[in-house]
């Protein structure tokens, strides 16, 4: 198989997206984000990564950390919850049970989580009233429950409760799906609910006094669903949106032909925008996009008035794992690859003229793609089917099951 003239394969932290091709550097991406964000690191943990800085986000499969990390990109996010790590605060309400602070090992490795003990055989929460809703979160670890399981609430409006080993045992009211797995006991759980203003997190305990290790309280308001935690103390903090743009230059790309390959997934199964990757010439007027949408993968190749395009329906569970796609492209001869399989061809002429950069958006700082990024490569001649197969393909079960983080048992 021919040698990429672009290489994208997630390994260092920086100011950039670092390719490893080409060379010279200039394959790598502009990387900006104005704030501290968290991230998975290769240990299993949740670590905080200065401003500017790019994150290094390490897949988690029944808690444990296995394979290769990924870059993660995300929106513009604000936890308006206060002393998100200090349940024992005043600014948290109690009803029905008791605080005791800094008893547990949290999912960053430190001794900061909360121990909350229902006081009677009833609901025990920490509450905070004039709450804008939207996807409410947080960890929780089992340390003696029976039959009680972990609730998140809002009153007047819905409740999801979670059995001890994470899974979804109901929900009114709103959205939530089974937790994810931290590792050690520790579960995240989140519940999007876009109405209501009193919020909760604790215990459904019906039979005796039960506990519950708690971690990371998190509102992230009127959005439905959760991102990567942001940790806070007296005031709301604000994670800023990131973006990745201008790699490559007009000797990097073939306006005639060529393959664009990404391994990517994204953020939430639900959402309806369209995350979208291109080569394109600083402008709409000429471009490649190959994206995530409601639809599934869909791709648009535009030059001048004229526009190719095709798509693959895929499911919004599917949009959310990692999916190896490609796409080949040349007058009479263009076609879309998606783990292993060729799904959609178009015998359009094309006519693009001064492709000179790589985005993790349109190529108007639009559609920003926020997901996870796995390895991007760029191939400036088109390849044969069998290698458009190969390139897109899984090299065995084990890394097929670890790359869409199945459990092998």
């Amino acid at each position: 198989m021919a040698k990429p003239k672009l290489a994208l394969i997630p390994a260092a932290q920086g100011t950039k997206l670092y390719s490893v091709l080409p060379s010279d550097g200039s394959g790598d991406f502009d990387f900006t984000r104005g704030s501290a964000a968290t991230r998975i690191n290769a240990q299993g943990l949740i670590e905080t990564v200065a401003s500017g800085q790019s994150r290094l986000d390490y897949p988690l499969i029944d808690g444990v950390q296995k394979g290769c990390p990924h870059h993660i990109l995300e929106p513009q996010r604000t936890n308006s919850i206060l002393y998100s790590q200090e349940v024992d605060n005043s600014y948290w309400a109690k009803f029905n049970c008791s605080i005791t602070a800094n008893l547990g090992i949290s999912p960053d490795g430190g001794l900061n989580a909360d121990k909350l003990t229902t006081a009677v055989s009833t609901t025990g929460v920490v509450y905070k009233t004039g709450i804008t809703t939207g996807s409410l979160s947080f960890f929780a670890k089992d340390n003696n429950l029976s039959n009680g399981r972990f609730r998140i609430s809002v009153d007047g409006v819905g409740v999801a409760l979670w059995n001890k080993d994470g899974t979804l045992y109901s929900v009114t009211g709103g959205t939530a799906s089974g937790g994810v797995n931290y590792g050690n006991g520790w579960f995240r759980f989140s519940y999007n609910v876009t109405s209501g203003s009193v919020v909760n997190y604790g215990i459904d305990s019906p039979t005796g006094t039960e506990s519950i290790f708690v971690y990371g309280l998190q509102n992230e308001p009127s959005s439905t669903f959760s991102t990567s935690y942001i940790p806070t103390t007296s005031t709301a903090v604000t994670r800023l949106a990131e973006t990745a743009t201008g790699a490559g230059n007009s000797t990097t790309f073939n306006d005639s032909e060529g393959v664009l390959m990404l391994e990517i997934s994204r953020l939430n199964k639900a959402d309806s925008s369209s995350e979208i990757i291109s080569i394109n010439d600083g402008s709409l007027s000429n471009y490649i996009t190959l994206y995530y949408n409601s639809s599934g993968v869909t791709y648009t190749i535009n030059f001048g008035s004229t526009e190719r395009n095709g798509n693959f329906s895929m499911s919004a569970n599917n949009q959310a794992i990692f999916n190896k796609i490609a796409l080949k492209y040349k007058s009479q001869d263009v076609s879309l690859f998606v783990n292993g399989f060729e799904v959609d061809t178009n015998s359009g002429t094309l006519g693009l003229t001064g492709l000179n950069s790589l985005e993790f958006n349109h190529g108007n700082d639009a559609f920003d793609f926020y997901g996870k990024a796995k390895q991007i490569q760029y191939f400036d001649s088109i390849l044969a089917d069998t290698q458009l197969e190969q390139l897109t393909s899984w090299t065995s079960f084990t890394d097929m099951a670890n790359g869409q983080l199945y459990t092998i048992e």
